[in-house]
């Protein structure tokens, strides 16, 4: 398995659980697990992962946002520090900035253009003005 898919299974955790827990979506900023994430989209693999890891189907939403990211704490608390994969881009360049700032502060502010979505049609896409104004 790779390590963006192993994040991706991560993600979807922790996406299940603030599900569970009435909180919005996290917020999907790492583009290298984005396209994970796409190249699973509706594959028997991702139903599967989704079972597995969130115990309930999780959709796909577009959704632009950019502020702080919600989940990091939940991640931490899981599996530790955040890896470099949540830095990097689509083409695997890392972004040393925000991972350094990410090192030094213990809070990640970025953009993203989507988040899951609960298989049951459930709109629990984080609002963006509201993610703005924080």
């Amino acid at each position: 398995m790779s390590t963006a898919t192993t994040e991706l299974r991560r993600f979807l955790t922790i996406t299940g659980q603030r599900f569970n827990d009435g909180q919005p979506a996290p917020e999907m900023f790492s583009p290298a697990v984005d396209a994970a994430w796409h190249e699973m989209l509706g594959t028997p693999a991702y139903a599967a992962l989704c079972q597995e890891s969130a115990n309930q189907p999780i959709g796909h939403a577009a959704n632009n946002g950019h502020g702080p990211i919600s989940w990091v704490t939940a991640y931490e608390e899981a599996y530790g520090p955040l890896p470099e994969i949540w830095f990097t881009d689509a083409d695997g360049h890392v972004d040393q900035d925000a991972l350094a700032r990410y090192r030094e502060t213990g809070t990640v502010v970025a953009e993203w253009d989507c988040s899951p979505t609960g298989g049951d049609g459930d709109d629990l896409v984080p609002d963006q003005t509201e993610t703005a104004r924080r």
